[in-house]
Parts: C-alpha cells; sequence; structure tokens
C-alpha cells in the first residue's frame, strides 16, 4: 500500500472534503481525486462517498489501520535519520504533567532544556518519530509492574519511579475526614475525566476489576493545577501522585489528598527512548538513575 495514498486518504477523511485536502497538502483537487481512486483500486473497495464525503464501512476500517501504520513509518524514518544525523547539543524532552515529579525535575540539565508537557497519551508518538529524544510516561501499576503502554513503535522503555497515589476530594466532602480510602468504596462517586492530566479513568477501572467510575466533567486540558481546582470546587474526584496531591504542591487550596489503601497499586514513571540515548539525554537518563539510587 503507497504510504501517501494513505496519507491522502486520512486527510480527505477527516475534513470530508476533497478541495480542503488539495488545499492542506498542498496537490491540486485532480491528483487528490486520483490518489483516492489509486488507493480504491488497490484495495478493491470503494473507500468513500462523495456526496457526501465520508468514509464507506471499507474505509472505516482502513482509517482504524491508517494512523498506527502511518506512526510506524514515520517513526522509522526518525529513527534511521538520528543514525546519521549530527548529536544535538541540546535536550527536548515530552513528558505527561504527572510524570514531572521532584524526582525527573531534579534530574533535568541547568540549561539547554526544552520541556514540552503533552498529553499522556500522545507521548509515546512523539518519541517514537523524532519530535523527542526522550519521553517521561506515567500511570497506574501494581508495584514493580511495567506500565501498559500503546504500542507505537519499537521503543526502549526504563521504570525510573514509583510512588503512592492519593484521592483529591474537596475539604467539605463526606469522606475528607478518612485516613484511608478503597477503591471500590468510590465506583459510584463523582469523578472528573482528565485524561491528559490526571490518573485516566480506565485505569482506574481496570484497578478495581470492573465498571463505575462515570465522569462528571470531562477536562481535556494539561495543567493539573486547573484540575486540582475543579476538585477545590466540587466538580468530581481525580486520582493524582501524592508528589501532585500534597499540600503546597499543584493542589489548590480548599482539596484533601486521601491516601488510596486498596487495591495496592502505585503511580509509575518510565522513560522512552526511541535507540540509545546519547548526548543530553544519556546524560539525564543517567541523571535520572542517580536519583532513583
Amino acid at each position: 500500500m503507497d504510504p501517501h495514498l494513505l496519507r491522502t486518504y486520512v486527510v480527505v477523511a477527516r475534513l470530508a472534503s476533497f478541495s480542503a485536502a488539495a488545499r492542506e497538502l498542498g496537490y491540486t483537487q485532480s491528483a487528490v481525486s486520483q490518489h483516492i481512486a489509486a488507493l480504491e483500486q488497490d484495495l478493491g473497495a470503494p473507500l468513500l462517498t462523495r456526496r457526501p464525503v465520508a468514509p464507506t464501512r471499507a474505509g472505516e476500517r482502513l482509517l482504524e489501520h491508517a494512523g498506527p501504520l502511518l506512526l510506524r513509518i514515520d517513526a522509522a524514518r526518525a529513527q534511521v535519520a538520528a543514525l546519521v544525523g549530527a548529536v544535538d547539543e541540546a535536550l527536548t524532552l515530552v513528558a505527561a504533567p504527572t510524570a514531572l515529579t521532584p524526582r525527573t525535575l531534579r534530574a533535568l540539565p541547568p540549561t539547554g532544556v526544552t520541556l514540552r508537557v503533552l498529553p499522556r497519551a500522545d507521548v509515546p508518538g512523539a518519541v517514537a518519530t523524532g519530535a523527542a529524544p526522550l519521553g517521561l510516561v506515567d500511570g497506574l501499576a501494581a508495584p514493580s509492574d511495567p506500565l501498559r503502554l500503546t504500542d507505537v513503535a519499537p521503543l526502549g522503555v526504563r521504570g525510573v519511579g514509583e510512588e503512592p497515589v492519593r484521592v483529591l476530594l474537596p475539604a467539605d466532602h463526606p469522606l475528607a475526614h478518612r485516613t484511608g480510602l478503597r477503591l471500590g468504596d468510590l465506583a459510584d462517586a463523582r469523578w472528573l475525566d482528565a485524561p491528559g492530566a490526571g490518573l485516566p479513568l480506565d485505569q482506574l477501572r481496570a484497578a478495581h476489576g470492573g465498571g463505575g467510575f462515570r465522569p462528571a466533567l470531562r477536562y481535556e486540558g494539561t495543567d493539573v493545577r486547573t484540575l486540582t481546582a475543579l476538585v477545590a470546587t466540587g466538580h468530581g474526584l481525580v486520582l493524582l501522585p501524592e508528589s501532585a496531591a500534597a499540600p503546597g504542591t499543584a493542589a489548590a487550596p480548599g482539596t484533601v489528598a486521601v491516601p488510596l489503601t486498596e487495591p495496592r497499586v502505585v503511580h509509575r514513571t518510565e522513560l522512552l527512548y526511541a535507540g540509545a540515548p546519547h548526548g543530553p539525554a544519556e546524560v539525564f537518563a543517567a541523571r535520572l538513575d542517580v536519583t532513583r539510587s
């Protein structure tokens, strides 16, 4: 399958327009139409209806595969280019907000750093495609267990820290006086769905082994302070690493952080890299190992 044709198809399907896709891609509309026709001929199936422009059933199935396929191609290109490119004298790091724990922040070099905070799900793809040589991701896991990451490309993974987790509640919440909370007792509570900033609700469901944890509000940003302010004003609960929920950190006034006592899970942070780190990336990785010990 020609990846150029596949990229054209993805853009047409996203914009629902041949002319808009042509403008975005820098092609003529005729060239876009030819790309789609060639791809349909190759696969032996119509992929788009024309009026309106929308994926057919076969086209929808192709879209499910297209993103991972194109990401793999971009990752391969980036990793080959990195092998023959010059060593960068600066460090670019992508990280999920709550992966920036005190330990990882202490490991950063004093100068020459570009730090990009991304939604947790975007970090592996950014590393795989060469947007940054290193990434920090985090999530909920049993002690010493690795995170379950999306397989976007062959990536190196190194655990760099674990810490307890806490349930952040408004100070006037009926459970705020507890010394510990069980996750199962909170399945029917009001929760904040904040996949980019807090620990995702699907990870809570997996740890609980069942359903529940319905979101009362969805927050699509990456600012942990905004997330904790939503908790303080009663919009829902959130699970955070201890270092982000403790007093004097990102936790907003008017909140209480109660330890999670059951199940036995931790907040785990992992370092991602495509190929062996070198230059400033290698130094940062080594400093992480030192701060962990």
